[in-house]
């Protein structure tokens, strides 16, 4: 039965989760005889594709986060509350939070995101920096540029070579974006900075377990990137297992070889899972999930048996036309978000639809005006494709807060180094790692 505009009440929406998927849905029903309530514990949407500029000092995080309440500030049949959701009552159609107070849906998204994964070794997590949320970035960019003020007062060339040493483990995006910034900063940003130590010393290496740097785009393009970087003077290790993670380096095996890097500062950038609401979710529906904790949908991004709950982005395990599983990007997120909204406001309580995903290529930026881009077959790297990396966020970025000219700022950030946002928040002291994790673990 249709709802809008014959219902005595509207038709009440629970979103969990503020990020593109969980907004997109929400906004899609701007118009609809809907009540949207979109829960989040976070009370801003990241921007994720230019956290790594955050953390490298390039941006602050006001350029690249945006408070949710403002993003829906004008649309008076959503609301927004900061909260963690801890528990699904199926039964009743309720949504449980961390105090213990309940919402009613009538319909249910769930656009829950995924946090960083260490394979089975949380302990590494003590010892190295995720770059998952602001403050991850945060947290990187004290380790980075505490590390450079840290050897200006090393007497001990060991010491300062460690600190001078930078690993990023992860050939994703990810790792490739923050790994190009890294090689940039000392070599033209800071080579005045420092009078006891030259920056352009600092070593950037970059670990990856794969036979190729981001093995979603094809052999040549994974190519150009190893390329790029090299150029930009990072170290790329393929093949690298990392077998343990402690305050003073990175345990590699490649092969029979084993091999121990020293350094005091690890950026980890190789594992995402799926927020832990979604293994909630799961128990609570009794849907399956694979090992990675992605929720089984219908091809129509509903749970099955309850057409009332639809999982979308991250966090739902659901295969393109090709029979591979989709990639999780951003735009892939938005779509669905379209896709369920577009039934509820047609009245119905999910999509009935099958979702069809419309690949708009992929993107990852090296540094100092170069990138690599593949859309629908079609290759570009180089400064073709850095500028295709800035018009695609200059177009996203707009919800985001409207800041666009934080994007132009990254631009000209890249290029030359980062200049303005180089603050260290607390003493030296604050940037140093618990030994508490200093017992390698070999990984399963």
């Amino acid at each position: 039965m249709s709802y809008n505009g014959a219902s005595r009440r509207p038709h009440r929406v629970v979103i969990v989760g503020g990020g593109f998927g969980g907004i997109e849905a929400a906004r899609k029903m701007k118009r609809a005889n809907v009540d949207v309530t979109v829960v989040d514990r976070r009370n801003h949407q990241l921007f994720q594709p230019l956290i790594y500029q955050v953390a490298a000092g390039v941006l602050s995080a006001g350029d690249v986060a945006s408070p949710i309440r403002a993003m829906l500030k004008r649309q008076a049949n959503a609301s927004v509350l900061m909260a963690e959701v801890t528990d699904f009552d199926i039964e009743r159609r309720q949504v449980v939070l961390d105090r213990g107070d309940r919402l009613d849906y009538d319909s249910l998204i769930v656009a829950c995101g995924g946090d960083t994964s260490y394979f089975g070794h949380d302990e590494w997590q003590e010892v190295s920096c995720g770059l998952k949320n602001l403050g991850d970035a945060l947290d990187l960019r004290n380790r980075i540029f505490g590390a450079f003020e840290e050897a200006e007062r090393a007497d001990d060339p060991a010491a300062r070579d460690e600190w001078l040493t930078f690993v990023v483990v992860g050939g994703g995006p990810t790792g490739v974006e923050i790994a190009g910034q890294l090689a940039i900063l000392p070599r033209h940003a800071m080579q005045r900075d420092f009078r006891r130590i030259d920056p352009r010393a600092a070593r950037v290496i970059l670990l990856d377990a794969g036979d190729r740097l981001v093995s979603a785009f094809s052999e040549r393009t994974s190519a150009t990137a190893a390329d790029e970087l090299a150029d930009l003077g990072v170290t790329i290790r393929e093949r690298a297992m990392v077998t343990g993670i402690d305050s003073r380096g990175v345990d590699v095996s490649n092969g029979e070889n084993t091999e121990r890097i020293a350094t005091r500062t690890v950026v980890w950038a190789a594992g995402v899972r799926v927020a832990g609401v979604a293994a909630t979710l799961a128990r609570a529906a009794g849907a399956g999930t694979d090992r990675a904790g992605h929720v089984e949908v219908n091809p129509d991004l509903t749970l099955r048996g309850h057409p009332e709950i639809s999982v979308i982005g991250d966090a739902a395990k659901l295969a393109g036309t090709d029979g591979k599983p989709l990639p999780r990007l951003a735009t892939e997120a938005i779509q669905q978000g379209r896709h369920v909204a577009k039934a509820i406001r047609n009245g119905q309580a999910g999509a009935s639809t099958p979702f069809r995903y419309f690949d708009k290529g992929a993107l990852a930026v090296i540094g100092r005006g170069k990138a690599v881009c593949e859309v629908r077959g079609h290759r570009l790297w180089g400064l073709p494709a850095f500028l295709m990396y800035i018009t695609v966020h200059l177009f996203y970025l707009g919800g985001v807060g409207g800041r666009r000219l934080a994007v132009i700022v990254m631009m000209v950030g890249t290029w030359f180094g980062a200049r303005e946002n180089r603050v260290i928040e607390g003493e030296l002291a604050s940037i140093e790692r618990s030994a508490t994790a200093d017992q390698p673990v070999a990984q399963g």
